[in-house]
């Protein structure tokens, strides 16, 4: 199995909406690929209530069946589009993925 964990830093406002909508547009749009990408058996999206210098906005902790059904799921065109949008509204992210038995 594969753990694929990402944690992103929002900007304060993109795409005509502040931060705080935009992650949980980012939540509601990752949450919607369950059950529709093969090899992906887990997906927990979660926005950050801390709010302390060192977190992150958003974290999606997410496993897969193997290696391939990851690498899969990073060119599934559903992915590809939440993807794009992410990337506009992000400032900063960072992505762990490991291999546990």
């Amino acid at each position: 199995m594969i753990k694929h964990i990402v944690i992103w830093q929002l900007k304060d406002f993109a795409e005509g909406a502040d931060r705080e909508t935009n992650a949980s547009l980012i939540k509601q749009k990752l949450e919607a690929l369950r059950g529709r990408i093969p090899g992906l058996s887990t997906i927990e999206v979660g926005i950050d209530i801390s709010r302390s210098d060192s977190s992150g906005d958003v974290v999606l902790y997410s496993e897969f069946d193997d290696a391939l059904s990851l690498e899969c799921y990073q060119k599934h065109p559903e992915h590809l589009a939440i993807k794009d949008y992410i990337g506009a509204v992000t400032l900063q992210r960072r992505v762990a993925d490991y291999e546990t038995a």
